[in-house]
């Protein structure tokens, strides 16, 4: 299974900004203000399609599976486990997020494939640091991404870390005209 390391988090349709991230990028819609907007999501699928590249959407499974995507995204928030009832095509990712054990084991019970554990570098609210990020991370024996602050600046330090790829925002950003 063909399975990107670098994960962006999206909000809009935006070609350029796709075009300039490589093959190994995958795309998560997510944009918890609105409504999903069907015809922006079928855009952003098509797109990604075309250009071999993989789309998830976040916190919405049913229309992840009902619109034929690469796979869904739970959030930290999500801890439902009403997904596992469904058939799913083998090459289905799920993806999820948490910033604690119990979230982790949550994660490892929802059957996610990879878990992005955050925040690395970001000092917010779930700030973990590389110390307790590598911790952390030893919990579970599912793929870790690293999520949170992410730039040009700390990406070496990912080097550090027992992670199988990093997700983001700025850092994609900023490789877009």
């Amino acid at each position: 299974m063909n399975v990107p390391k670098k994960y962006m988090f999206i909000d809009n349709f935006d070609t350029n900004l796709i075009d300039k991230q490589d093959v190994n990028t995958g795309f998560i819609f997510r944009n918890y203000k609105s409504f999903p907007q069907l015809d922006l999501i079928l855009k952003i699928k098509n797109y990604c399609k075309k250009n071999n590249k993989k789309f998830y959407l976040s916190n919405n499974f049913k229309l992840a599976i009902k619109l034929d995507l690469d796979g869904a995204y739970l959030p930290s928030f999500n801890s439902s486990f009403d997904h596992l009832s469904y058939s799913l095509k083998p090459d289905f990712l799920l993806l999820g997020s948490a910033h604690n054990f119990k979230q982790i084991k949550i994660k490892e019970n929802q059957k996610v494939k990879i878990i992005f554990i955050s925040s690395l570098f970001k000092k917010n609210k779930n700030f973990l640091g590389i110390n307790k990020f590598k911790i952390i991370s030893k919990i579970t024996k599912k793929k870790v991404v690293a999520l949170g602050g992410i730039s040009e600046t700390n990406i070496k330090k990912l080097n550090l870390l027992r992670c199988f790829g990093f997700a983001g925002i700025t850092y994609f950003k900023k490789k877009a005209p």
